[in-house]
């Protein structure tokens, strides 16, 4: 069985998340979703908050891809955390070059934990490109309309959360 894990914060999950979870269900038998704790970064959402979000938008994927999709929580090394779920694959989503860059870091330093373990790449569609959480949080923040970086749940528990009414 191939496995694969997609890291990051996932706060909120995004379109360019999905789109990335997607496309990464096409290549694995398994995709598991690994949700960073990371406590430095201050999230807007829970942990228990964004695993239920993540297993809430990937539930149709599972089933239309016929690919097993699971939420992992993880506060480790991102190679530890390939280990403990049995990943060969870790996917990474990129927007721009900037993006490439840290991933190239990233990946080097992976390899020389664990050169058994491959990292692949996959672009965002066009379209999904410059959808970043940090910049989803913002504009709702700042009461913009974010329906068209996030699903409608999402952008329900955004409204919710962030106290505004949007439309």
């Amino acid at each position: 069985m191939r496995v694969g894990l997609y890291p990051g914060t996932f706060d909120p999950i995004t379109l360019g998340h999905i789109d990335i979870i997607r496309r990464a269900s096409a290549l694995v038998d398994k995709l598991v979703i690994g949700v960073a704790i990371n406590r430095d970064k201050g999230p807007l959402f829970s942990l228990e908050e964004r695993v239920s979000m993540i297993e809430q938008e990937c539930a149709s994927l599972s089933e239309q891809t016929g690919t097993e999709i699971v939420a992992h929580p993880f506060e480790n090394l991102l190679i530890d955390c390939a280990h403990d779920v049995g990943a060969q694959i870790i996917v990474r989503g990129l927007r721009a070059v900037a993006d490439f860059e840290y991933e190239f870091q990233m990946v080097g330093m992976n390899r020389a934990l664990d050169d058994s373990i491959e990292t692949v790449f996959l672009m965002a569609e066009a379209r999904h490109q410059a959808i970043a959480s940090k910049l989803v949080k913002e504009i709702a923040r700042l009461h913009g309309d974010v329906s068209k970086f996030v699903t409608p749940p999402v952008n329900t528990a955004l409204i919710e959360r962030l106290g505004a009414h949007r439309d």
